[in-house]
């Protein structure tokens, strides 16, 4: 055995470094965290000092077997995980296990760091080992407890008030009401028409256009020309003042420079991975981890970026040296400044002994090592290599020209202007995304050569109208972007942050921007309501200031967490008395239904938003019925609302005397024959399909059936069908494999009992014991509890939602933007940002 046991998070890093060390060290992985919190009330007891219960993440426990075998036959530990507080944790975690279990001994133990997986960094972190940090520790375990605390006790209350299977979160709450605030904004926005006037000139063959800024001498505000007569006069006294011409009162002519940006953090990366690469967050994390980790270049595994959780915009000396080095070989010594670069973080908790995220080596060229990369790891690499040679670069430098005109000896004026680059600098490597709204229009605009006292020709003068548009829904680069100038959540946060509200299924995704479900409106409206100090950015900003605090030694955990545990029970405890479920969900009223006079409203059900006639308190019980993908509580109108009420649809019979109706369900619309169901197309609609083409429906399905259906035994209640995977007997409760030996249409009843008996119990989607139902029946049984009709039925929400096209589209006349939006599915994911579950800090 090697006398040194080096423990590594993942085993693509274990793999890497194990070549580096040599046989006096083994290499394991511990695959992210050793243990966690029991997942139930009381694993964090305030009363007890904040005792923390952890037990050992049932998935690890082979691993930390493994661990324990081979430290048997080592002289040393030597913790080397990630360089932040959820590394030292896991660290910390493994070694606390490993004392409980009495196997350390007097072994020594040592914590190395390193933020690069490079041979020189990891055999120099391992020649200068360090202990434990008690801060790092303290901070993650804080932050643990205090996820804990706000998830224990107010998910419970949501479900009281609102739903089962809600959650809230420290910081996912506050992520969440900037979304809804921002869907408000749109929803109470009121467009502005205003008018823009531009001359269309010319000089020799160069055309070129200016816009009007001043009209009788006074200088136009945006909504002056606020009509279209106001602006068909304007043009019309333009026209008749110039004659054919523009006179040249004045030219500006001046250099503009542009810096390179910062090296990238976490923040910034995940930011340009979405605009430039149509990343997520998780997807940048996860492709970043692979780079971090290890590729295998041809002489075995080595990391190509550095460590990719940090928010420093700080570069290693000898990186510099590198980089500066290649710009003068590859791009001239004219693209390389006098001196170097130095950027500094505008955040004050930055940890400075980090670096930003560079490539370990910028020797190692994109397309050279391109093919032997995946297409995402390719195109990040590359992103990243970029951004790092651009920022030790030159500036940019464009001439700009600003020339004023007018038509004739009046007052009024246009102006042109246009850019030209004069050097590339840094551009010739990497210029960084822009939003649309951000975006320099005059860039690369050339004008023709114009002199004061020059005339040209005007062509003509057009009028445009515009509206004023609302402010966008966030992306997820915004998004990032606006929780990191609010000091809400870290580096390792964001992507579990945004994960975790569309798995909760709180947001959607419309395109690339998300837009809050009615599930989603209704939490944050709760939270915002009766827990305001909980979701206030500046409170949750000045949290995680406390738990960095905490991380750097300035404080310690204990009164951290004894300051936000007592007014938050407090409140949590007056909430749940206080607050009664109708105000809670919150209903809306649509009005009054006119055949029975009693109310309509909606609010959000059991399974999903539903309208309701009448009330509790009436003799007849209220009818529900659940609104359809695609409607939202609260743009629903009363004759939309009433319309649902009208499914489901008798059309008719089949020729075999089935009842046909269509239906929305969980799954959509769909039809029921009999005592069984068949999906709508894609352009089938609810409201207008007739008996025809539902018996075509009917008759597909039928047709699918058939070739699904081997045999029987009706009186057993046992099938052989045709499934996903191949043949199978199933009696409803269990699904047994059949034996490649047997041929499915000749298996006998006795055999088919004998392979279900062997077969294990099915196990639901939450992993328990299936209910009994066969996955048609259990299809059908959702599909029943689609809209509702006069017994009362109710609807869960649909796995699939559309969005419909916004009410407060833009405007021109120019173009026309209208058109409607496709279907976005809010699809849940897991982060996977590495091997750990930084999920568990921060949401």
């Amino acid at each position: 055995m090697s006398k040194n046991l080096v423990i590594v998070e993942s085993p693509a890093k274990a793999k890497t470094i194990g070549k580096y060390l040599g046989p006096d060290f083994t290499v394991l992985a511990s695959y992210g965290h050793v243990r966690d919190l029991v997942p139930k009330e009381g694993a964090v007891d305030p009363d007890a000092g904040f005792r923390m219960n952890y037990e050992v993440i049932e998935r690890n426990e082979r691993q930390i077997q493994s661990i324990a075998r081979a430290l048997k036959g080592s002289d040393a530990l030597i913790l080397a995980t990630d360089p932040d507080r959820e590394g030292e944790a896991i660290s910390w975690h493994l070694l606390e296990i490993l004392r409980e279990r009495g196997l350390l001994g007097e072994r020594t133990v040592k914590r190395v760091v390193f933020h690069e997986i490079t041979k020189k960094a990891i055999q120099e972190a391992v020649a200068h080992p360090r202990g434990l940090s008690l801060d790092l520790i303290n901070a993650q375990q804080a932050r643990r407890a205090l996820d804990y605390l706000v998830g224990f006790n107010l998910s419970p209350l949501l479900w009281r008030k609102i739903k089962r299977g809600l959650s809230a979160g420290r910081v996912q709450s506050p992520a969440l009401r900037m979304i809804c605030e921002r869907e408000d904004e749109i929803e109470r926005f009121e467009a502005r028409e205003y008018w823009t006037l531009d001359a269309r000139a010319r000089r020799g063959e160069q055309p070129f256009t200016a816009r009007l800024t001043h009209l009788d001498g006074n200088k136009l505000d945006q909504f002056d020309l606020n009509s279209e007569p106001l602006a068909t006069e304007a043009r019309q006294r333009l026209l008749d003042a110039a004659q054919g011409s523009l006179r040249v009162v004045s030219v500006e002519k001046k250099q503009r420079k542009r810096n390179p940006a910062a090296p990238f953090t976490t923040s910034t990366l995940q930011q340009e991975a979405s605009r430039k690469l149509g990343f997520t967050a998780s997807r940048t994390m996860r492709v970043a981890q692979q780079l971090y980790e290890g590729i295998d270049l041809g002489s075995g595994a080595i990391g190509l970026i550095t460590y990719m959780r940090t928010d420093s915009v700080t570069l290693a000396g000898e990186a510099i040296a590198e980089i500066r080095g290649l710009i003068e070989e590859r791009y001239g010594a004219d693209n390389l400044p006098a001196s170097p670069r130095q950027y500094k973080t505008k955040s004050k908790n930055a940890q400075e002994a980090h670096e930003a995220v560079r490539p370990t080596s910028v020797r190692r060229l994109p397309e050279e090592v391109r093919q032997r990369l995946t297409s995402d790891q390719a195109r990040l690499y590359e992103l990243i290599w970029k951004r790092t040679v651009a920022c030790q670069m030159v500036h940019a430098t464009f001439d700009t020209v600003a020339a004023d005109l007018a038509p004739g000896e009046t007052a009024h004026r246009f102006r042109a202007t246009g850019s030209t680059l004069r050097h590339a600098g840094f551009i010739a490597v990497y210029q960084e995304g822009r939003d649309e709204a951000a975006a320099d229009e005059d860039e690369d605009r050339r004008l023709p050569e114009l002199a004061e006292g020059m005339v040209v020709d005007l062509l003509d003068v057009s009028a445009d109208q515009h509206f004023t548009e609302p402010p966008p829904r966030y992306t997820e680069a915004s998004l990032v972007k606006t929780l990191e100038e609010y000091g809400i959540g870290r580096p390792s946060t964001y992507a579990s942050i945004i994960s975790t509200l569309q798995s909760r299924e709180y947001v959607e995704m419309d395109g690339k921007r998300f837009l809050p479900t009615d599930i989603g409106r209704i939490v944050n409206a709760f939270l915002t309501q009766h827990f305001t100090r909980y979701v206030d950015y500046d409170f949750t900003a000045k949290l995680e200031d406390e738990l960095d605090d905490i991380a750097r030694g300035d404080k310690d955990w204990i009164p951290v967490l004894k300051g936000f545990w007592k007014d938050f029970r407090d409140q949590v405890e007056d909430k749940a008395v206080s607050v009664s479920r109708a105000e809670a969900v919150q209903s809306r009223e649509l009005g009054t239904d006119p055949k029975s006079g009693r109310p309509v409203s909606v609010r959000m059900g059991r399974y999903g938003p539903i309208v309701q006639i009448g009330t509790k308190d009436d003799e007849e019980k209220p009818r529900f019925a659940g609104l359809l993908p695609g409607q939202k509580m609260d743009q629903v109108t009363l004759e939309e609302a009433l319309a649902l009420f009208k499914l489901p649809r008798e059309l008719g019979e089949t020729p075999e005397g089935e009842p046909v109706q269509v239906n929305v369900g969980r799954f959509g619309p769909y039809v029921k024959y009999g005592r069984k169901f068949a999906s709508l197309g894609p352009d089938d609609d609810v409201w207008s399909i007739e008996l025809p083409r539902a018996l075509e429906i009917v008759a597909e399905k039928k047709a699918l059936d058939a070739q699904k259906h081997i045999q029987s035994f009706p009186d057993q209640g046992i099938e052989v069908l045709n499934g996903r995977y191949g043949p199978y007997i199933t009696d409803g409760t269990k699904n047994a494999k059949i034996p490649k030996d047997r041929e499915p249409a000749s298996l006998t009843l006795e055999e088919c009992r004998e392979l279900l008996a062997a077969a294990p119990e099915r196990r639901g989607r939450r992993g328990g014991k299936s209910g009994g139902k066969t996955a048609d029946t259990t299809k059908a049984a959702a599909a029943k509890r689609g809209n509702g009709n006069a017994a009362g039925t109710g609807q869960k929400k649909p796995t699939t939602r559309k969005v419909p096209a916004g009410k407060n589209t833009t405007r021109k006349t120019t173009a026309d933007k209208t058109g409607a939006k496709k279907p976005a599915k809010a699809a849940a994911r897991r982060t996977a940002a590495g091997n750990r579950p930084d999920a568990a800090g921060g949401n």
